[in-house]
């Protein structure tokens, strides 16, 4: 509500003001230089890495992270996609952390980004994804000797808000990553020093490998819809509305970002930090000369403990808005609104067994936010879950983006080394089946696969 009466009364703006005579301001100058702009109006030049440090440090333990950091069998390889995050890599990695400038990979912002899409996921991170021994769908290169890759490799996005996790030849979805960083928040002194979080968040689409854990930790865990500032009233909740306090808060999406009520975003290399943490408890006592407890290691050992939920998302780009509202439509009409038990097997043996769409009621401010996104869940022939999500964006004269997002769970430790689109081929084929996505739509496959 609050963002349409704003955009509202942007409508009604008919001319602005501007100060004439005033000093000229050097951005480069010296933290502290202040302009007088008028009478009663200054400008302070500020350094935004001692200010982003100071959050950072609040944290995470630098000293130990240092030590960490100077074995020999530790390594990072950091790509920040030509974006803004490059310069805050380059300062807390190499200049507070020690590590080799080679860590770094396009971390010179550049106004184009190098000519490259600075999203940090499997398709436009590539090079990232090649140098960590993955293939371009995350499955391991079988080709490329483990042994000789980086420990650990990060991403970020143009702003450096997002991130994206792998290891030696494993890639971890953001969902796991999120659930993963819940699950060993002793690690993080930022959780540590207050016995943990007090309340975690993640958006609907993103799968439900952080409820299992947080269910597991007894801490209040939230599912709201995508957007950032329904986790904000989330972490404000003591502050701005005398209620709950759910702080120290951890939050994330499926679109690879991850954050915290350090400074109340996403924040890319906050997620980096707490995976260095992650690693380096897991090697407290892992002597020099003995292979480290890679990211592998941990996730593998995760899904022991909790079971696998398979994740990833299908984004059908550029599709005619009118075929995708009938697509949206046909799902609304024949499943949630209608009856499931009249949707006829297949020989995948994948029964659909409910339908619905996401509405919120924000439990600090009561506020209700409807039509976010259509579900439809399963359930395989031996009983683990599984559901598909549809959501729609976009849709002006360039055509619409349909985001299908597919998770499934899966109990069963032998079947957990599989690759995810491997393990979500058949109940994709179902759901789009369903929906008839390529007879309303088209298009044969989607356009991007993350």
């Amino acid at each position: 509500d609050f963002t349409d009466a704003l955009y509202e009364k942007t409508l009604t703006i008919s001319s602005f003001k501007s100060i004439k005579g005033s000093s000229d301001i050097d951005l480069s100058a010296d933290a502290g230089t202040t302009y007088s702009l008028t009478p009663t109006t200054t400008v302070t030049i500020i350094d935004p890495f001692d200010c982003y440090l100071d959050a950072l440090r609040s944290c995470f333990d630098f000293d130990a992270l240092r030590t960490f950091c100077q074995r020999d069998d530790f390594s990072i390889l950091f790509d920040g996609m030509h974006g803004a995050g490059g310069p805050f890599a380059r300062r807390v990695l190499i200049e507070e952390l020690g590590l080799p400038e080679s860590s770094l990979l396009r971390c010179d912002p550049r106004p184009d980004f190098g000519g490259c899409h600075p999203d940090p996921n499997l398709t436009y991170a590539a090079s990232l994804v090649k140098k960590m021994g993955l293939n371009p769908d995350g499955s391991a290169d079988e080709s490329v000797d483990a042994t000789s890759l980086p420990t650990l490799g990060a991403a970020n996005d143009g702003d450096g808000d997002r991130n994206l996790i792998a290891g030696a030849g494993f890639f971890v979805t953001p969902s796991d990553s999120l659930a993963l960083i819940c699950d060993n928040w002793e690690s993080i002194p930022h959780f540590s020093k207050e016995g943990g979080p007090r309340g975690v968040a993640r958006s609907m689409p993103s799968s439900a490998a952080l409820d299992v854990v947080a269910e597991a930790r007894g801490i209040p865990c939230f599912s709201t819809p995508t957007g950032w500032k329904f986790f904000g009233n989330l972490m404000s909740s003591k502050e701005m509305f005398g209620k709950t306090d759910y702080t120290p808060f951890l939050c994330g999406e499926e679109s690879f970002g991850t954050g915290s009520d350090h400074i109340r975003e996403k924040d890319g290399l906050w997620a980096v930090l707490s995976w260095m943490s992650i690693l380096m408890k897991a090697n407290e006592d892992t002597p020099a000369g003995e292979p480290l407890v890679g990211v592998k290691d941990i996730v593998t050992k995760h899904w022991a403990k909790y079971g696998r939920h398979f994740y990833c998302r299908y984004d059908y780009e550029a599709v005619d808005s009118d075929a995708a509202n009938q697509v949206m439509e046909l799902v609304r009409n024949e499943f949630v609104n209608g009856d499931v038990t009249s949707v006829l097997d297949d020989d995948s043996g994948i029964k659909l067994t409910s339908a619905s769409e996401f509405a919120y009621t924000d439990p600090v401010d009561g506020s209700q936010t409807s039509n976010q996104g259509l579900i439809l869940n399963f359930e395989y022939p031996n009983g683990d879950p599984s559901r598909v999500v549809f959501r729609l964006s976009g849709t002006g004269s360039a055509g619409a983006t349909i985001r299908m997002y597919l998770e499934r769970f899966e109990r069963d430790e032998s079947k957990h080394g599989e690759s995810a689109p491997q393990a979500l081929k058949s109940l994709a084929e179902r759901a789009l089946s369903l929906v008839k996505m390529e007879e309303m739509t088209g298009r044969e496959g989607p356009t991007v696969i993350t």
